[in-house]
C-alpha cells in the first residue's frame, strides 16, 4: 500500500461505518485517512486534517511519544474522559505489505463507565 490517499482510502473504505474514531499518519505525521468519526471529531468549520500534520496538534510529550511509537513498533493504549464522554484511546504502528513501519493509526472508541470483564 503506497501513501496516495485514493489507495489509502479504498483499502480502509470498511473502516467508515464502523462506531469509532480511525486516524491513519505516515511516517512524519501527515494524516492520510480518516473515516467518517474521525472526520467528525476532527474536522472543525470546514478544515480538513487530512493531509495536514498531526504533529502540531500535540504537545511536545505527545510528539515525543508519537515518534518512539514508531521508531521501536510500539502501542500506546489508554482511556480518556472528555466531556463527560469515556472512550479508549488504541494507537498502534501500521505496515505495509512488506511488513515495513509506514506509520501509525489511532482507534479512538467510547467505552460505558462500568464494563464488564471476563476472563478467558
Amino acid at each position: 500500500m503506497n501513501n496516495n490517499f485514493k489507495d489509502i482510502s479504498e483499502a480502509l473504505a470498511w473502516a467508515e461505518g464502523t462506531h469509532c474514531a480511525i486516524t491513519v499518519c505516515d511516517l512524519e505525521g501527515k494524516v492520510i485517512f480518516m473515516n467518517e468519526r474521525s472526520r467528525a471529531t476532527f474536522d472543525k468549520e470546514g478544515h480538513t486534517m487530512l493531509g495536514q500534520n498531526l504533529m502540531p496538534c500535540h504537545n511536545e510529550r505527545s510528539q515525543a511519544k508519537i515518534r518512539e511509537m514508531i521508531a521501536t513498533d510500539t502501542v500506546n493504549c489508554y482511556t480518556i474522559d472528555k466531556q463527560g464522554v469515556k472512550k479508549m484511546i488504541y494507537q498502534t504502528p501500521w505496515r505495509d505489505s512488506n511488513g515495513k513501519v509506514c506509520g501509525m493509526v489511532e482507534i479512538s472508541m467510547v467505552i460505558p463507565a462500568e464494563m464488564p470483564h471476563y476472563v478467558r
